[in-house]
């Protein structure tokens, strides 16, 4: 409530000082919707691009204008990186000075997304063209466009595979069990590092639901109308028995407790760690500290489903503001950097949302494996599985129940796993009741 309270106050404001404009001025700007020019002769001007990647905007950011220059010679391009993004972003929404391109805050109900951006098309011209785009979506207008699709699943050394003696790359929870005791058999490395102590990096295995599931239907869809969601089998049980299994075999670091992500990075990148579940967006952080990144590989999550789909979720989506001078240069800025920076992959750790692109050469091996979004919740069930997950106090995206897991594995716990998963579904199902009435 406070947050839209907070947005009505901003839409207000932006309101008032759009009227004040109009009356001071002969009105220089073009008007919302309208159609913007893509001919480069008539591209020209200056524009100020908005980013979060405070570490790349002095480096790859600046060849990205050289090169966008070979094309739009007469457009300068200025960047400006906020490190509060999204807190700096929302204040500077109060008025017309938000850059003219920018990625869209995620604290902007989607009602409101109009009164801030131009559209950049309609769904029906863009859904053949961009994955994705439905995030962002208003009455049939698609206001942003996903600067990077990530993906889930598990990122590997495969040198460490290697001298491990693992032939193929495991597919199945059975498979990625053996693989591990061989890493740890005949290597130094720690086989899967759970980053424990971080908490939040636990709650990356939450992702590889639709893998183990085998659908894309399964999360919005099949687990909403389920009393099962935690029964040996099912999606869940099986997502997380593979953590308990591990820690159960001594196949993950040896004091869990102790665990630190920033180390662990450059542990997995060195060769120290074979295995972590994690997004794709951590693959380009982890290539990037060790002189040999193609050792870095991704594999999907082991499962026993007959087809293996890979979950794809969309990262921050790219928009122009609605009060941009200059929106056909913010225009071909966004559609450049969509089609040509291949900012997805070197930078994002993703793939592009452009669906001509190619896939990343991380994933060339995976002809065989179904890259999707999710399917949406039904009508009238939107947001359903939050609402279950709330009032249960469940903790789909939490870190706690992953801790017990592991607790429980390696003997600080006295419950078995058969014991968490039933308290999980009792919950569940107790607070599927509750919700449904």
């Amino acid at each position: 409530m406070n947050k839209n309270k907070g947005w009505m106050v901003l839409l207000t404001m932006l309101l008032i000082t759009s009227l004040l404009a109009a009356c001071s001025s002969g009105g220089g700007s073009s008007q919302a919707g309208e159609e913007i020019s893509t001919d480069p002769a008539d591209i020209k001007g200056e524009i100020t691009v908005l980013t979060q990647r405070t570490d790349i905007v002095d480096t790859v950011f600046k060849d990205y204008a050289a090169e966008f220059n070979k094309e739009y010679p007469d457009v300068k391009v200025n960047f400006q990186a906020l490190a509060d993004y999204e807190g700096q972003v929302k204040i500077r929404m109060s008025t017309k000075d938000y850059g003219d391109v920018l990625m869209i805050p995620t604290s902007v109900p989607i009602a409101d997304i109009p009164d801030f951006f131009e559209p950049l098309g309609t769904y029906d011209e863009l859904k053949d063209k961009y994955t994705a785009i439905e995030e962002r979506m208003v009455d049939g207008q698609v206001y942003g466009i996903p600067t990077v699709i990530t993906f889930s699943g598990i990122i590997y050394n495969k040198q460490v595979f290697k001298d491990a003696g693992i032939a193929e790359v495991p597919k199945t929870p059975e498979q990625f069990q053996a693989a591990l005791q061989l890493v740890k058999d005949n290597t130094d490395a720690i086989p899967l590092y759970t980053n424990y102590a971080s908490g939040w990096a636990l709650t990356q295995w939450e992702a590889d639901l639709p893998t183990v599931a085998g659908s894309v239907d399964y999360v919005n869809i099949d687990q909403p109308n389920t009393d099962e969601n935690f029964v040996a089998g099912k999606p869940h049980y099986e997502l997380y028995k593979v953590l308990y299994d591990a820690a159960k075999s001594g196949l993950i670091e040896k004091d869990p407790t102790t665990t630190d992500w920033e180390s662990s990075k450059a542990d997995l990148a060195n060769g120290k760690i074979a295995t972590m579940a994690l997004g794709s967006w951590a693959i380009t952080q982890i290539q990037g500290l060790t002189d040999t990144p193609d050792n870095i590989g991704f594999l999907p999550f082991p499962t026993n489903a007959s087809d293996v789909v890979v979950p794809l979720a969309a990262d921050y989506n790219i928009g122009m503001n609605v009060n941009s001078e200059n929106k056909p240069a913010a225009k071909a800025w966004i559609d450049w950097f969509l089609a040509i920076s291949n900012y997805a992959v070197e930078q994002g750790g993703g793939m592009s949302a452009d669906k001509n692109a190619e896939l990343p050469p991380i994933l060339d091996q995976y002809n065989d494996v179904t890259f999707s979004t999710l399917t949406p919740a039904k009508e009238g069930q939107e947001g359903l599985v939050d609402k279950i997950d709330n009032e249960g106090e469940i903790g789909l995206w939490q870190p706690d129940f992953k801790k017990r897991i592991i607790e429980a594995a390696i003997g600080n716990r006295s419950e078995s796993y058969d014991d968490i998963m039933k308290n999980l579904n009792d919950k569940w199902v107790k607070a599927r009741t509750e919700v449904a009435k």
